[in-house]
């Protein structure tokens, strides 16, 4: 079965509603990746994003993809053959910086819905004729920041995004209250030192304050 682009965005925009923050992360340690995992989605963030930045990222996504309640995807998709290794471990959806063509067509072909990025107008028109109308917004502030965000927005408002890069807790809600949003990808919910010390109480705080920003939009 090939997922339809269409098919694709009904799926991401259900994933990107689920809450107003989507933890960015990369794992070093797929030791940690169950209980940080388990920490977030306690903590109100259900929808993951693993990056593909590290050798034990796919050990990671497997072992997330196995918490319930949790919805683990592949960030970083660059190549077809990134694609097919993510869904193979139980990734569930797939992020990307960019898109090419055959980038598009193996997430199509792994039945792997993607939230495909786009930083100009033309790139966002160009996943739009394809059928993508849920796209990343990257590198967010790195292109103008919402905005940015919110000029692409007026002539195009059938897309809405999910920006990414350099969104922070301070400038979240700028993000959050555009009507083109539907969530933001962050990082600062699982900062490095808290893994490190394996502190998952004070991970599922920084989620929780996280899942609340929506609300304040």
């Amino acid at each position: 079965m090939t997922l339809s682009p269409k098919d694709a965005s009904v799926l991401t925009r259900e994933l990107c509603a689920l809450a107003p923050i989507v933890p960015v992360l990369v794992v070093e340690d797929a030791a940690v990746a169950r209980p940080l995992a388990e920490a977030l989605v306690a903590g109100g963030l259900p929808a993951l994003e693993v990056t593909l930045r590290t050798p034990a990222a796919l050990d990671v996504i497997r072992e997330m993809a196995q918490v319930p309640g949790g919805h683990v995807g592949a960030g970083t998709l660059i190549t077809p053959q990134d694609v097919w290794a993510a869904k193979e471990v139980g990734a569930t959806f797939g992020v990307s910086p960019g898109a090419t063509d055959a980038l598009l067509a193996a997430c199509e072909e792994a039945d792997l819905p993607l939230l495909a990025g786009a930083a100009t107008a033309t790139e966002a028109m160009r996943l739009l004729v394809r059928g993508y109308d849920m796209l990343k917004f990257f590198p967010a502030e790195a292109s103008g920041g919402a905005p940015a965000l919110k000029a692409i927005g007026a002539p195009l408002p059938q897309i809405a995004f999910c920006p990414t890069g350099g969104v922070t807790p301070d400038n979240a809600r700028s993000y959050l209250g555009l009507p083109n949003v539907i969530c933001a990808g962050g990082s600062w919910v699982a900062p490095k030192g808290l893994i490190e010390t394996r502190d998952w109480a004070g991970i599922e705080t920084l989620a929780r304050d996280a899942a609340k920003l929506g609300a304040s939009a």
